[in-house]
């Protein structure tokens, strides 16, 4: 194998695809500056959208990644097959060993970021599935003036889910876990117990959105606000729940939330659409995030 036909094919072919990786970077930087829409003031996130959006970036980045392959291919190709003449004869063979190791790490750094996407979408997949599954079911819940928003944002973090209506406010959280064959969930406490004495966790943060998102409510409407703290875990089958700060569902049996409430968690007319607005101008589509 002719050492100098290789490097010289490997420089010129790495350099072309730095190259095109620039451009088609500056090219999503730019398009992503200027995405806008006709009606910002209309469109609202829908359920999961976040997590469409991340998956939509995931894609992106894998399309980039395989036609960068692509192109160094080609170009490497063409550069070995066709060399161009006395361009790379006087380099010393140190310089064209550094280069070949260069090709040899950008590959493998190609390789293992490929392999990253295609777990992190995987996982992405069913995060979002199960969002999704949660959003629908939701759009049940149409009486008493309810209105559902996805993806609200509040300073202790995003909300999955909130439902406002005459009879409450609801912050439904969703916690996405693939059922095994134990596919039970407890709660208890704070403590929710996938598959029992298999997988705990706290869903602790979750009540701390919920505080939070009252809070702000508070400061709207000019007197205490409750807000429902709910946990949505798709695909499992309730086993129990010893918790009187939070409501544990699956998304089959959802609407049941509407159910957990008490008389002072009821709203005036005027509170609910101030919420509701509030919650409309936070959570459009094309709008601050």
């Amino acid at each position: 194998m002719n050492l100098i036909a290789m490097s010289g094919a490997v420089t010129i072919a790495l350099a072309s695809t730095i190259v095109f990786l620039l451009v088609v970077k500056s090219w999503q930087a730019f398009a992503h500056s200027m995405a806008s829409s006709r009606f910002p003031k209309s469109i609202m996130r829908e359920a999961a959208q976040r997590f469409r959006d991340d998956l939509e970036r995931l894609s992106r980045e894998q399309a980039v990644y395989l036609t960068s392959a692509l192109v160094f291919t080609v170009i490497f190709s063409v550069s070995y097959l066709l060399p161009p003449k006395g361009m790379f004869d006087q380099l010393p063979q140190w310089q064209l060993i550094v280069t070949l190791v260069l090709c040899v790490i950008a590959a493998g750094y190609t390789v293992f970021r490929l392999f990253q996407i295609i777990i992190a979408r995987r996982r992405l997949s069913f995060v979002l599935d199960a969002n999704m599954a949660t959003g629908h079911a939701l759009q049940k819940l149409t009486a008493n003036q309810n209105r559902v928003f996805h993806d609200v944002p509040c300073q202790a973090g995003i909300v999955d889910n909130v439902v406002v209506g005459l009879h409450g406010i609801y912050a439904i959280s969703v916690i996405a876990r693939k059922p095994g064959k134990d596919n039970r969930a407890r709660l208890q406490g704070d403590v929710l117990t996938f598959a029992p004495g298999k997988l705990s966790m706290s869903v602790s943060r979750s009540g701390e959105k919920s505080a939070q998102l009252a809070r702000e409510f508070r400061k709207l409407v000019g007197h205490e606000v409750r807000v429902r703290s709910v946990i949505t875990v798709p695909g499992w089958e309730i086993d129990s729940q010893v918790s009187d700060d939070y409501l544990i569902v699956n998304e089959r049996n959802l609407a049941m939330l509407s159910g957990w409430k008490e008389q002072k968690d009821y709203l005036m007319n005027e509170d609910v659409e101030a919420i509701q607005q509030l919650l409309t101008e936070r959570c459009t589509r094309f709008g601050k995030k």
